[in-house]
């Protein structure tokens, strides 16, 4: 593998450069996916939107649940959906990463054409429906009178999960082009993924044994960093910033893997 593909600054300029390329693949990917609906675009804020609704209801109204040690009226279905947030932008962009590359053999072919932004769509489009999501949680702790400044850390805290995304992407994107069954294992990997990290529980819940695995994980950090600034507690840096060093390194080594792999996949392609 080339040293350049290990500068951090290289692959920062390398994106920026085609910024405006990625913005309208993103964009269109967006789109695509709301084409020929009634609703339209409309879906990216009706489908969260339902999806709290329920939340409320499920959790608030039938099982009457309630988070452990949570603050005073402060609603156990906004405490579950802060962390979903979270872990909802990290889903989708490594769930579909398998076939990034691979969607797109003619872009492939081309030999101008930056392929390694490809894998970056599928974490553009999290992103476009994350912040849909964070504007309604915003929303819903002003109507439930929980509102405060402390939550506007929320974007902020998100960096590693996002760095850590962009590396697993360039990852499976590469491996989807070689094996085909990526597509599949993925998204099972995902869901598992999303029992495994505290998005339905805190780590405190953990048996005190696991609880190290948990706090070594960068995605449970982010989500309970997250979920801090969203219901107004302290936020715990200590592992946030573990979790930003293991996902910086994340997106390096796969960016570089991408690059070495990536002259082989016109061939397989």
């Amino acid at each position: 593998m080339a040293a350049g593909n290990f500068n951090p600054f290289r692959i920062v300029a390398a994106l920026y450069v085609n910024r405006y390329l990625l913005g309208q693949l993103i964009k269109r990917d967006v789109l695509l996916r709301y084409r020929g609906a009634m609703f339209g675009v409309l879906w990216i804020f009706l489908s969260p939107l339902l999806m709290l609704g329920i939340f409320a209801f499920v959790f608030g109204q039938v099982f009457q649940a309630r988070w452990p040690q949570q603050q005073e009226g402060l609603p156990f279905w906004l405490i579950l959906y802060s962390g979903l947030i979270a872990f909802n932008i990290f889903a989708e962009a490594v769930s579909r990463a398998p076939s990034a590359v691979r969607s797109y053999p003619s872009y492939v072919k081309k030999i101008i054409f930056p392929v390694d932004i490809l894998p970056l769509v599928p974490l553009g489009a999290g992103l476009v429906h994350g912040a849909f999501n964070f504007a309604i949680l915003l929303g819903a702790l002003a109507w439930t009178g929980n509102l405060h400044g402390q939550v506007l850390l929320f974007p902020f805290l998100l960096i590693p999960i996002l760095l850590l995304a962009l590396g697993f992407s360039w990852f499976l994107a590469a491996w989807g082009v070689f094996i085909k069954d990526m597509t599949q294992i993925v998204p099972l990997f995902v869901q598992m993924l999303m029992f495994m990290s505290p998005v339905f529980y805190p780590v405190s819940s953990v048996p005190e044994v696991l609880r190290p695995i948990y706090l070594h994980n960068p995605l449970g950090a982010v989500i309970e960093a997250g979920r801090a600034a969203a219901v107004g507690a302290s936020i715990p840096w200590a592992p946030w910033v573990t979790a930003l060093a293991m996902g910086l390194a994340t997106a390096i080594l796969g960016y570089a893997f991408f690059q070495h792999s990536r002259e082989e996949f016109a061939d397989v392609l």
